[in-house]
């Protein structure tokens, strides 16, 4: 991250396919005060207070497990079919506080291991690395290879003598590669998972953006075992400045709910030793769009999803114009929704290849192999659509284009 943040810096007229975030133009903080007020009205009522009692408690310290986590509950169950009751959520200083917990609750022995599909979300990667818990990365070219995969990972690393604590997985429009787990894949894992007691962290950031066919259930939805700790966050939705996301347990943590409450006692004692608790004005923010909106961000993220899927359907176009037809070894993905998408191109793509793309093509792209796990050598980036301008996505790609021709004729 810093070395494409400095590169962007270096090239600032150089188009961008690097940034992952979401679109500027769907914030809403302009309104945060009103809120905040219909949130503190809502509160004092809950709470018998006056209104300024309840602004006064919502600006103190406040409850390190949240007080927004019944919201939450409604708001997945009508957004992601997902049931789940306030005492089962834990609400985090954004997702990454919530990856956080879990490694170092989940993994408080050096024999503790988490496993994870190369490539992965650099996220993850910086928790493990900061709290030296080691990650086994497993390579899996097509979704009916995952539980094999992750078998072979899981068995390899008890021969050694460690033990596979967490999987930790993106199922939904995975960042880096843009691609989704089916049904079917996603109920064989929780079966494995199940049965080696290997918690599942499902982090799904991009759910929401869905641009074609049918949702696919969550996999904490489709769990029946209590092996899947779902991670969310507002970051995506309304805002990532309010570093507001959340953490689900189970009821029944591998069928046991005495499992789920220390479990989450653990979790909120080192929360409460770290953060002592997420910004009740964050969450007060969050609480207000979400009384607006009845408890749904669907109407707040469709405007979103319209806008991805026309910069992904740009993107995919492009890519057509300029890689199509002119028999290069160049492959891409189509996502059915999320950020990213990611291009396979015949040579290995590393960060030298990435600032001579920014500095002589002037474009940025993400190389796979900054979020690689081991040696791999990686033959492709990543492309992020969501918040490149539509108008300079076909110049990008042409740019883009016009490195990989070049490249590939230059002698090694």
């Amino acid at each position: 991250m810093n070395f494409l943040n400095e590169i962007a810096e270096k090239y600032p007229k150089a188009v961008s396919f690097a940034s992952g975030r979401p679109a500027e133009r769907f914030f809403d903080l302009q309104h945060s005060g009103e809120h905040i007020s219909h949130f503190i009205r809502h509160f004092a009522e809950f709470n018998h207070l006056g209104v300024d009692a309840a602004f006064n408690r919502i600006a103190q310290y406040g409850r390190t497990n949240g007080i927004i986590n019944s919201f939450v509950s409604r708001q997945i169950a009508n957004d992601e079919k997902i049931n789940c009751n306030e005492n089962q959520v834990i609400v985090t200083a954004g997702c990454q506080e919530a990856m956080d917990l879990c490694l170092t609750t989940l993994c408080p022995d050096p024999r503790d291991v988490v496993l994870a599909r190369t490539p992965t979300y650099i996220g993850i990667t910086g928790v493990a690395d900061l709290n030296q818990i080691p990650l086994i990365p497993f390579e899996c070219a097509a979704p009916e290879d995952f539980v094999a995969e992750l078998q072979k990972a899981t068995i390899s690393a008890e021969s050694k003598g460690l033990r596979p604590r967490a999987l930790y997985l993106i199922p939904d429009f995975d960042n880096p590669t843009g691609s989704s787990l089916p049904r079917e894949t996603r109920e064989e894992i929780i079966e494995f998972c199940a049965q080696k007691e290997i918690a599942v962290l499902e982090d799904n950031p991009y759910g929401l953006f869905r641009f074609e066919e049918a949702p696919i259930p969550t996999m904490f939805a489709l769990d029946r075992h209590g092996c899947v700790i779902y991670l969310g966050t507002y970051s995506k939705t309304i805002c990532p400045a309010l570093r507001v996301g959340y953490a689900i347990l189970p009821e029944h943590l591998f069928g046991q709910k005495d499992r789920t409450v220390a479990l989450m006692e653990q979790l909120s004692q080192a929360k409460s030793f770290g953060t002592v608790n997420t910004s009740q004005l964050a969450q007060a923010i969050v609480g207000g769009v979400l009384l607006q909106e009845n408890f749904s961000l669907a109407r707040i993220t469709s405007r979103a999803t319209e806008f991805y899927k026309t910069n992904r359907d740009a993107l995919i176009a492009a890519l057509g114009n300029e890689f199509g037809s002119n028999g290069e070894r160049v492959q891409w993905n189509v996502p059915t929704g999320g950020f990213f998408l990611t291009v396979t191109v015949p040579f290995e793509f590393t960060h030298k290849e990435a600032e001579i793309c920014a500095r002589d093509y002037e474009v940025l792209v993400m190389p796979l192999a900054f979020f690689a796990l081991n040696d791999t050598k990686h033959r492709g980036v990543r492309l992020a659509f969501s918040n490149t301008n539509s108008e300079f996505i076909s110049e990008g790609v042409s740019r883009f284009a016009r490195f990989v021709g070049d490249y590939r004729a230059t002698p090694a």
